[in-house]
């Protein structure tokens, strides 16, 4: 991170009205290049890159949402706060509509929303004379995708273009990364002085959440806590258990700045490690810090994964049983994003990397004497000669904690 979090005038921190502007010059570039009429999108991640616009995540599943962009023309909006965004949202606020929807069928299809939905959206089509193209659509309902079949449009994936647009970060966003990442910097640096036995795994997550609302979090989507020897296998989810001396116990913390995720694992013991436990770390950390060594641009995500071990190694049974913890992914207004990397696909079917692309990169290690598991996790932005790390929280060793 640079600068502050505040707006001031005697530093350019995050230009806003330049990251909607060029995030919205992309978009337009994959609805052409995919040769679209237009994208609908009612995932919430697309609509916020498309229109900068956010509702809260009350309504993210509700399906009650949508933006269309229209091939050569500006985004219009269908959103259920349409008034407060004609207010609020200058930049669209000529372009903002009410929108109902049937919230995932929850209002009897008799009534007729989903058809009302399809008419607002062919009225756009024709409107910008793209109706008879194809419509790009990133995630939808049944009722409605067979609804405008009906009117004939012609409905195909729209979920890469968009993703495509994205896969490049912005100078504005990867500095919003940086920023959530500096809160987690903070909530693992409490964790660390909070971290002792008797301390429930539910207790730290209540904790993490106060420190990162408290420093301007938008959301906390997930802080996973894993200890003792819940580490192995993954469980990937947190529980009441109460941890106790020696044991391991890592983290994921994923959240948003602006919309701006973090995934973020750090792992702990508690008091004094066994030579297992930091036999494992060491070798989560090599495996890491090879894979992060990997990372330039024109090399391939075939090159990040064979910095890992096979699924056989760490004694599963195939990829499929590993997938997730030997693994990267994309990191933006999304937790993934392209480029996923993983043995179960990225040796046979290598993705080539780009500066400015930004994803994380995430290992795991049992301790052989079962006494729990590492695991580490970095982000890294893809930089003209390799790369660089936003997470400034300590993880070349495994970090301990006093008993007291």
């Amino acid at each position: 991170m640079s600068f502050g979090v505040m707006g001031v005038d005697f530093e350019e921190r995050v230009n806003y009205e330049r990251l909607r502007k060029e995030r919205l010059e992309r978009a337009k570039a994959q609805v052409k290049r995919y040769n679209l009429g237009a994208i609908l999108c009612f995932d919430f991640d697309n609509i916020r890159y498309i229109t900068s616009t956010h509702v809260g995540e009350w309504a993210r599943n509700k399906m009650q949402r949508y933006a269309i962009l229209p091939v050569d023309s500006e985004p219009i909006l269908f959103d259920p706060a349409a008034p407060a965004k004609r207010k609020t949202s200058p930049w669209i606020a000529n372009r903002v509509f009410p929108a109902v929807g049937s919230m995932r069928g929850s209002i009897p299809p008799e009534v007729g929303m989903i058809e009302k939905v399809a008419d607002s959206i062919v009225d756009v089509l024709k409107k910008h004379k793209v109706a008879d193209l194809p419509l790009g659509v990133d995630i939808i309902d049944i009722p409605l995708m067979e609804a405008l079949s009906k009117r004939g449009v012609k409905v195909v994936d729209g979920q890469q273009a968009m993703l495509d647009a994205r896969i490049i970060k912005t100078k504005d966003e990867i500095e919003l990364l940086s920023i959530a990442a500096s809160m987690v910097d903070a909530a693992y640096a409490e964790v660390a002085r909070n971290l002792k036995p008797g301390v429930r795994e539910n207790e730290l997550v209540a904790l993490v959440n106060d420190v990162l609302y408290s420093l301007g979090s938008d959301l906390v989507e997930c802080v996973n806590v894993v200890s003792g020897p819940r580490g192995a296998p993954h469980p990937h989810i947190f529980s009441d258990r109460i941890i106790r001396p020696g044991d391991m116990v890592y983290l994921d913390i994923m959240h948003s700045y602006n919309g701006y995720r973090t995934c973020y694992y750090r792992t702990f013991v508690v008091g004094k490690p066994t030579k297992a436990q930091i036999e494992a770390y060491e070798q989560a950390w090599t495996w890491l810090k090879n894979s992060i060594d990997a990372v330039k641009p024109g090399a391939t995500t075939a090159d990040i994964a064979r910095c890992w071990p096979s699924a056989e190694e760490l004694g599963f049974k195939n990829e499929e049983e590993a997938f997730l913890l030997q693994f990267g992914h994309g990191v933006g207004l999304s937790i993934w994003e392209k480029p996923v990397i993983s043995r179960l696909f990225s040796l046979e079917h290598p993705f080539k990397i780009e500066k400015g692309m930004v994803f994380a990169l995430e290992t795991w290690c049992p301790s052989k004497d079962g006494r729990g598991a590492a695991r580490i996790e970095e982000e890294v932005v893809v930089t003209e000669t390799g790369s660089e790390r936003l997470f400034k929280f300590p993880a070349e060793e495994l970090t301990c904690c006093p008993i007291y």
